[in-house]
């Protein structure tokens, strides 16, 4: 199991909990499906899923933390009802032109608003559903939690989903003293990175004062004449494709996520090991990951700074 991507947020105290604590405070938000009426249904599930080891006690809760080290591993499912927009409308059309036809009537703005209310509550029972499943970590030494996420909005998601399992999670997204765009922007125009980072073959471009102004540049000479016309013209960086320490190649975005991450000592180092159970292999991608993953985000903050005060970020907790 290795991430593909990582949203960071800052824990802004020290994690206090013991496993024991956290296990009975996430399983008063055990993921449970959907009921009929129910559009979505979000909680905790196994970390470890097929690869824990079976129980006794086939009534026995799952276990909901996985820790190796200083770090805490978890899991949330989520599961929702497909219903397309387009099936409730064509579905709607068809029942005000049945009752326009039968009653010889017009059917205006307030009543088809409650016809469309009643056709979804009729076919939500029937919509088919669709389960994903979200992990995160906990580095309780950093006082990071390290979300596998390629969207804010499902990373935010599991923090919500953290503050309402715990008494108090008080997290925010980590600062930088020095916009990642600014020096992401200044590696591209000088061809020189520091901190074991090198340029690969991807940014994504964009005009500051025009939203709509993007470039996009795939398997492409970053170093050419092309990308530097683009900066002279007052382009900045948004994201860039780079390695690090040559093990580790992803996707910079300007707001400190990670995407498309991909451990090339990692895979190597799987050709090498012995057959393992999966328990055991589980164990042995998520050590080695985070492993990896620690000196790959010291390196990402110095490169641009280091950490400064971080931002609050979303709701805040029960306690405030």
């Amino acid at each position: 199991m290795l991430f593909k991507n990582a949203r960071l947020f800052s824990l802004t105290e020290t994690f206090t909990y013991s496993q024991d604590e956290l296990e009975s405070q996430l399983s008063d938000q055990l993921f449970t499906p959907c009921s009929q009426y129910e559009k979505s249904s979000l909680g905790w599930v196994s970390p470890l899923g097929d690869a824990a080891p079976e129980s006794e006690d086939e009534d026995a809760a799952p276990i909901l933390t996985h820790v190796i080290g200083d770090f805490i591993i978890m899991c949330a499912q989520k599961q929702d009802r497909i219903l397309p927009a387009s099936v409730i409308r064509y579905e709607t059309e068809e029942k005000i032109a049945e009752i326009e036809h039968r009653q010889a009537r017009k059917i205006f703005r307030k009543e088809k608003r409650r016809i469309k209310d009643e056709v979804y509550a009729t076919l939500l029972p029937r919509a088919f559903t669709k389960n994903q499943q979200t992990y995160a970590f906990i580095s309780v030494k950093d006082n990071l939690l390290v979300v596998d996420s390629a969207g804010g909005g499902r990373a935010e998601e599991i923090v919500n989903l953290l503050r309402d399992s715990l008494t108090s999670f008080p997290v925010a997204l980590p600062q930088v003293r020095i916009s990642p765009a600014e020096i992401m922007t200044r590696w591209l125009r000088d061809k020189t990175l520091n901190d074991n980072f090198s340029l690969l073959d991807g940014v994504v471009l964009h005009n500051p004062l025009d939203s709509g102004n993007v470039v996009r540049c795939a398997s492409q000479d970053l170093t050419g004449d092309e990308i530097a016309a683009h900066l002279d013209a007052g382009k900045t960086v948004k994201s860039l494709g780079v390695s690090w320490n040559r093990v580790i190649r992803c996707v910079i975005n300007d707001d400190l996520s990670v995407k498309r991450l991909q451990f090339e000592a990692i895979e190597e180092e799987k050709s090498t090991v012995v057959e393992a159970t999966p328990a055991q292999k589980f164990d042995q991608d998520f050590a080695l990951m985070t492993l990896e993953l620690t000196p790959f985000f010291e390196s990402l903050f110095r490169a641009f700074g280091g950490l400064d005060k971080p931002k609050s970020f979303g709701r805040r907790n029960k306690e405030g």
